[in-house]
């Protein structure tokens, strides 16, 4: 597809890479709806993009269904049509499953808590706005149409997100099973891996462990939002790419 015929929902809008992501599609001429808890972070987001294409911005919180069917809504009207989505609103709350206090020596575990709000965003969340946006593009008979799943190389493990990691091994996961489902609504389906890049997400790292890993990544830095950028493109614009998942990670593996 052309950029410039996107009407596209990004969720995850007020910051990182979600912010880039919409800036990049309204100077390409899309039109973009964008969603988020943080509706400072989504006004900043409105004022910086600048381009031929309009962007509109809703509060939204994924893991709550209601608010999502409202938020499709809402995005079609605004938009005039909805044939898009990046699926990109994600949290961190890490943890060991099991670990041993060093100064006390007492057993602590990853709460419920923690588990369960990372899978009701970044998995949950996900998949209800998938639905829903499928649904309206059905409903209205739009196509083509093109999803693009946020997931992550901490798919294949890494220590301390159990929970992380299970979300977004899921998404890659419901790419090919997505793309399977919505090809007979002329809807492609593609996901892209981001390795370590610098958002606010990661400024918020364990210093030491954030230094580890930047170490450890053979192209010698941490990637940018622009670098994943040039992977969602690839996604949007290639009609013959389907039902796979890109890793971009500068060569790393966790």
């Amino acid at each position: 597809m052309k950029l410039s015929d996107l009407k596209i929902i990004v969720s995850g809008g007020a910051q990182g890479m979600g912010r880039h992501f919409a800036i990049r599609l309204v100077e390409a001429g899309a039109s973009v709806a964008i969603g988020d808890v943080n509706e400072a972070g989504l006004a900043e987001t409105k004022e910086a993009a600048k381009g031929p294409g309009k962007i509109f911005a809703k509060k939204i919180d994924v893991s709550k269904e209601d608010e999502v069917a409202t938020f499709v809504d809402w995005a079609h009207k605004e938009m005039g049509g909805l044939n898009g989505l990046i699926n990109n609103a994600g949290i961190l709350r890490d943890g060991l499953l099991v670990k041993i206090d060093r100064e006390t020596g007492a057993i602590k575990t990853l709460t419920k808590d923690q588990w369960d709000a990372v899978i009701a965003v970044n998995l949950t969340g996900a998949t209800m706005l998938a639905r829903d946006t499928v649904k309206k593009m059905a409903e209205t008979g739009q196509k083509p149409g093109v999803i693009v799943n946020m997931s992550s190389i901490a798919r294949y493990g890494n220590r301390g997100q159990s929970n992380y990691s299970a979300a977004k091994a899921a998404l890659a996961a419901n790419t090919k099973t997505w793309a399977s489902e919505f090809a007979s609504f002329g809807i492609r389906v593609g996901a892209v891996a981001p390795g370590m890049i610098e958002t606010p997400m990661t400024q918020g790292m364990n210093q030491k462990a954030r230094d580890a890993l930047v170490a450890a990544i053979p192209v010698g830095r941490i990637g940018v939002p622009e670098d994943i950028w040039l992977a969602v493109k690839f996604v949007l614009e290639c009609d013959y790419f389907d039902g796979r998942t890109i890793d971009v990670d500068g060569g790393l593996s966790m």
